[in-house]
């Protein structure tokens, strides 16, 4: 599998000579945790083939986490902010709508239909019974958090006048389903590929433009 999935000083302002190594250990052992996570699954990853991965010792790894579930949990964390950071969540007044949504869509769509978003959606799938406390935490870190930055997004939208929403979280939930449906389920089961860029970015000028209308831009 392809692809590669940071502890600070005392001092938030003051660097010491070995920060920036332990930040570049911390973010190898997120990327080999992502890497092995996805490959051989959580059960079948252990801290040593992680830091084997990492090029460092398991007695690093566990420095930074303590347990592989706490590492699972970070890389997944780590994953999300990458791709979609909280500052994309931010509505600038002088900023549309829809070019806001925009941004928003284009990055979702490109986690959950990458090669890694997909396997890491069956991944879980496959552990619900296996290990639910594993399974709730994932939820919390990855889906729950987009949902919670996306309801802050259609908040500001609301107080800027841009939309008229009166529950917040309900029409983030429709926005995000809106990229989730059907056609996601058959690429998830492998019926057909996942859309490419330019249809996905069709995808989400219609699901943009069915979005503003349903909740009534008031400019």
């Amino acid at each position: 599998m392809s692809g590669k999935l940071s502890r600070m000083s005392n001092s938030p302002h003051t660097a010491t000579p070995g920060r920036p190594k332990d930040l570049a250990k911390r973010q190898a052992i997120l990327d080999a945790a992502k890497c092995l996570f996805l490959q051989l699954g959580f059960e079948g990853s252990s801290m040593d083939a992680i830091a084997q991965e990492a090029g460092v010792s398991k007695l690093t790894v566990y420095n930074h986490f303590n347990d592989k579930e706490t590492l699972f949990i970070a890389a997944v964390e780590n994953h999300c902010e990458n791709q979609l950071p909280a500052l994309d969540f931010d509505l600038k007044p002088d900023m549309t709508i829809e070019s806001a949504l925009a941004r928003i869509a284009l990055r979702f769509q490109s986690i959950i239909y990458s090669k890694e978003g997909l396997e890491l959606h069956r991944l879980m799938c496959s552990m619900t019974q296996q290990n639910p406390v594993l399974v709730h935490k994932f939820f919390a870190a990855g889906p729950t958090r987009v949902l919670s930055h996306m309801t802050r997004l259609l908040e500001q939208a609301h107080r800027q006048k841009k939309l008229d929403i009166q529950d917040s979280q309900q029409a983030a939930e429709h926005f995000l389903s809106l990229f989730c449906g059907h056609r996601h389920m058959r690429v998830l089961f492998d019926i057909e590929p996942a859309p490419s860029e330019q249809q996905q970015q069709q995808l989400a000028q219609d699901n943009i433009a069915f979005f503003v209308r349903a909740y009534g831009c008031l400019q």
